[in-house]
């Protein structure tokens, strides 16, 4: 199946659109029912960090290095699985060479 010029246009117009929307959204991970939260932005930058210090004592170092770590990557995740949603939705979920 074929796409003339002007569709291919329309849709990579759509598709800087999303893409714009979707770098002003926000992807809250957590770890630890809540005791790391880490707030990721659709470009993939940590924009807040945050620690419930009730949740940890100097001894629970180790642990709280961990769930930082998840949390970012539960961020990372969500981010990567909008960025994927809207491509699809956008091209209809057809690879257009030269989009991505």
């Amino acid at each position: 199946m074929g796409f003339n010029m002007r569709e291919i246009q329309k849709m990579q117009q759509k598709l800087v659109k999303l893409q714009e929307e979707l770098e002003a959204t926000d992807f809250i991970g957590t770890a630890g029912g809540g005791a790391v939260t880490i707030t990721m932005s659709g470009k993939f930058a940590i924009t807040s960090v945050k620690i419930d210090p009730e949740a940890f004592s100097a001894e629970d170092i180790e642990e709280l290095e961990v769930m930082v770590k998840a949390a970012a990557k539960d961020a990372f995740d969500k981010a990567t699985s909008a960025q994927e949603k809207l491509v699809n939705s956008a091209t209809g979920g057809m690879k257009i060479p030269g989009l991505f």
